[in-house]
């Protein structure tokens, strides 16, 4: 660990998380391939698998466009999409270990709606 840099132990060495460190497990992700076929199952045999991904595909857009125009998609029973602004803020760079400033941008956040919550 270098003087003056309390924080810089946190970017190198064994307890540090990347990616390739990372318990990832292809079970425990739902995947959009896997969303068309639960949705699929839902509608019923009758419904085809390009119908699903339509429908699927088609409510994923609806939800970016209703974001992108009013800041806010709000699905009783499931969740609020909306749009929030985070403040400019200190950063550093990982690798020259330099301070950097990050400037204010916007995200979605999604907050989960009650009845969601309860059967999580």
């Amino acid at each position: 660990m270098k003087k003056g840099k309390p924080w810089a132990h946190a970017l190198s060495g064994p307890g540090r998380w990347s990616r390739s460190r990372l318990p990832i497990q292809p079970s425990i992700f739902m995947n959009k391939v896997e969303l068309v076929e639960a949705v699929k199952k839902q509608l019923g045999s009758e419904t085809s698998k390009a119908d699903a991904e339509k429908a699927v595909t088609a409510v994923i857009h609806s939800i970016k466009a209703g974001v992108k125009k009013d800041k806010m998609v709000q699905l009783v029973g499931f969740g609020t999409f909306k749009v929030v602004e985070r403040k400019a803020r200190k950063g550093v760079n990982p690798k020259t270990l330099q301070q950097i400033r990050i400037p204010k941008s916007k995200t979605v956040k999604f907050v989960p709606g009650k009845d969601f919550k309860t059967k999580v």
